[in-house]
């Protein structure tokens, strides 16, 4: 990772990045399910399966990409690690809670409008035609689509002998034919059945690139402006896992963007530091909230995993083509010059000045926001823990004297975008009763 903050945006202007949708949702699939290996590639499972029974309903080529998307997002709200192994019990009784969390989520980010609502009702039972409608509200055929396959890869063993389990996975959907499944729908998976490849990539390490060459021709391309949308999003998926840190990134994008302002970044540089500073804790979504809100100190198996995460970030974001800025400034939040950070362990000729902002802001974020237990330190305090990191070599002088200058208006700039955040919680937590 380039250390000159100009060679790292040069020749590619903010107002230049396009990245594939599928490109995006995939490496957060992925994270989501590292948080315990019993839910290791479910949501890509549920993507293949979902895309291989709309392929064999001959479904419209946009309706295919849609709800293969909705299949690797269809759990995002699920977000304690109890809620994830419950949902791998095929007759699972209360899954309502985690479905209309990842809607009301997703909802209003315009490129997954016709996707949210599949992800809303995709645990509705087709009850003979009554599965139909939900409370006076259509539900879409993707949300049985994503019902099947979501019950069809609960059933794929983890162990060898998948091939000699069909048979008994196909008999269990066609008992619910009817009753749970979309009959038409359990014909379309037994008439898959009888062709091995399907299984065998379904749990391949291949089904990822699969989807990706499959898809492509229909997954929306994203422009700056719907990216900054799209990480936006991602702050509240992220934040709003936990109360502990519902306002977290809110608060440190906000004190990035404004920190990198007064410190003459570009106008391009500005919009990749908040696209980084939004994605910057992306690895927590592996992080159960059993441990993000556990209030007393972490044990010795707990802590590791905690630190895990910004390695995660950093796996999530690093295969995106046009990222490496993003990435950089992103995943080395938790650098420190002197070599004592992590997840790398870099020291200050690796650190690039967009993640030597981003440390420093997250920081000063840290110490001076309020959480549930415990309030936020006095000015003179957090003023003094930075300047004490900034005379060790841990965060960057030049950065940290810039933030003292200027602590009074980062610190408004910080509480007035978390005072909103805190609103927004507020309102999901309500959408939720």
């Amino acid at each position: 990772m380039d250390s000159d903050r100009t060679e790292d945006v040069a020749g590619m202007p903010a107002g230049e990045l396009h990245v594939g949708l599928f490109d995006l949702v995939a490496p957060v699939a992925r994270t989501v399910d590292m948080m315990c290996p019993a839910v290791a590639d479910h949501h890509m499972e549920v993507a293949y399966l979902a895309f291989r029974i709309c392929e064999e309903l001959n479904l419209p080529a946009q309706e295919i990409c849609d709800i293969a998307i909705a299949g690797a997002l269809h759990d995002i709200g699920a977000f304690s690690l109890n809620e994830r192994l419950d949902l791998l019990e095929f007759e699972d009784d209360k899954p309502t809670q985690h479905s209309l969390a990842g809607y009301v989520l997703l909802k209003d980010f315009a490129p997954f409008a016709a996707m949210a609502p599949m992800i809303k009702y995709h645990h509705v039972p087709w009850e003979n035609g009554e599965g139909k409608s939900q409370k006076g509200e259509v539900v879409p055929r993707g949300s049985h689509i994503l019902h099947l396959a979501d019950r069809v890869a609960v059933l794929i063993p983890g162990e060898k002998g998948l091939l000699g389990r069909v048979s008994g996975i196909c008999d269990t959907i066609v008992d619910r034919s009817g009753d749970v499944f979309v009959p038409e729908f359990v014909d379309a998976v037994v008439r898959l059945a009888k062709k091995d490849y399907i299984w065998l990539e379904a749990t391949s390490d291949s089904v990822e690139r699969i989807l990706r060459r499959n898809l492509a021709p229909q997954t929306h391309e994203l422009n700056v402006d719907e990216l900054l949308a799209f990480s936006r999003m991602m702050c509240k998926v992220i934040d709003f896992k936990s109360e502990f840190t519902a306002t977290h990134t809110s608060g440190l994008a906000a004190t990035a963007l404004a920190l990198a302002r007064v410190l003459g970044f570009s106008e391009d540089e500005c919009v990749m530091m908040q696209v980084a500073a939004y994605l910057h804790d992306l690895g927590k979504l592996a992080v159960p909230v059993e441990i993000l809100e556990k209030p007393a100190k972490l044990t010795d198996d707990e802590w590791p995993l905690m630190r895990s995460h910004v390695y995660y970030t950093y796996q999530v974001l690093d295969p995106i083509e046009s990222f490496d800025t993003i990435t950089s400034w992103s995943a080395l939040h938790q650098e420190r010059l002197d070599g004592s950070g992590y997840p790398f362990g870099y020291s200050a000729e690796s650190i690039p000045e967009g993640a030597r902002v981003m440390a420093a802001a997250d920081v000063f974020t840290a110490i001076t926001e309020n959480r549930p237990y415990r309030k936020g330190m006095e000015d003179r305090q957090a003023r003094a823990v930075l300047r004490n990191m900034a005379e060790r070599n841990e965060l960057d002088a030049n950065v940290v004297k810039t933030l003292l200058e200027h602590f009074d208006e980062l610190s408004h700039v910080r509480a007035e975008a978390q005072e909103q955040a805190i609103e927004e919680y507020r309102e999901f937590q309500a959408a939720l009763q």
